[in-house]
């Protein structure tokens, strides 16, 4: 039955996985200290800055090589070095979004150098040569000044199927700012809620507790209070696969995976080693029922960093011109 339903739902077309990502090359990556205020993900590493560097090359590269070889096209934004450094660079899902009809978004980020890592005038044209289409740019970056911030599809992960966005309220994702984005793009429904950590504290981003694929989807539900968690988990099992995940499974980064597509169609599921290694058997095959597993090796990105791989790819919903990888 869920098969039906998304054949007529690329139909018409609908679609909930990118077949394009952004990847930007961690060149600059290192423990970020402003980030690590509300960010309970992050460690400190005893590595040298330049061990740092060439372990997160190492790991980048292999991922954007097996991306690519599995059919997923991958745009490898570079950028020249500023005069502020941007260690965070290479989690670029935070600053922008793209949509079918060939909008681009930019949005306010809660950190002060992470805001550095803004290019949009520089990442539409490299888009463009990958033979993207970009109808239109809208920018949510002016509610900085209100010291209000949406950091894009690291807060919000939307079930594009039913036009629904899930996010986590937190410094990083501001209610009025949200329902704003909802608004621009059409999206009917936001289903916010509150979290809460061991240490009290909220989680900085929505995408390291859970995720949303075509037919499934991945939530650590028990950081949400109770009486919101019933809601969110009815809102979910209406269409998707719920497969619930511990605590110490969000902690191994099991929430941040992201359901793509590749030139042909076919479905696979990113996600880092340590992820795939925490999913319980049962899980992991829920899990390829869904699409091809693919875990990458990104320790050192994610421990320093405190993100995954969700985390480092840019979705691009926009139209395509050619499907040159």
């Amino acid at each position: 039955m869920l098969q039906a339903q998304n054949l007529s739902q690329r139909h018409s077309g609908v679609v909930q996985n990118a077949n394009c990502v952004v990847m930007v090359p961690p060149k600059e990556f290192k423990f970020n200290a402003e980030t690590a205020q509300d960010n309970e993900f992050q460690n400190q590493s005893a590595l040298s800055d330049e061990q740092i560097t060439q372990h997160a090359m190492a790991e980048f590269n292999q991922m954007v090589t097996k991306l690519r070889q599995e059919g997923v096209q991958v745009v490898v934004f570079d950028y020249p070095l500023g005069d502020v450094a941007t260690p965070d660079a290479v989690f670029p899902n935070n600053w922008f979004s793209t949509t079918t009809d060939g909008a681009f978004y930019t949005f306010p980020m809660a950190c002060t150098n992470r805001q550095y890592e803004v290019r949009s005038d520089e990442l539409i044209q490299q888009l463009s040569f990958a033979g993207r289409t970009i109808a239109r740019q809208d920018s949510l970056v002016e509610y900085q000044k209100q010291h209000a911030y949406l950091e894009s599809t690291g807060v919000m992960v939307i079930d594009h199927i039913n036009r629904t966005i899930y996010a986590a309220l937190s410094q990083r994702c501001d209610r009025e700012v949200l329902e704003d984005y909802a608004q621009r793009i059409g999206y009917e429904r936001v289903v916010s809620f509150q979290t809460a950590l061991p240490s009290g504290q909220p989680i900085y981003h929505t995408n390291v507790m859970m995720a949303i694929g075509e037919s499934f989807c991945v939530i650590c539900d028990e950081v949400i209070p109770e009486y919101e968690r019933r809601f969110v988990l009815k809102s979910l099992a209406k269409d998707k696969q719920v497969i619930s995940i511990s605590l110490e499974q969000m902690n191994r980064f099991c929430g941040n995976i992201l359901q793509l597509e590749t030139v042909n169609g076919d479905k696979v599921i990113a996600m880092s080693r340590s992820a795939y290694e925490s999913f319980s058997p049962a899980q992991r095959t829920q899990l390829s029922s869904h699409g091809k597993l693919l875990p990458f090796n990104v320790e050192t990105i994610e421990s320093i960093g405190g993100g995954s791989v969700r985390c480092m790819l840019g979705e691009v919903f926009l139209p395509a011109r050619s499907h040159t990888l």
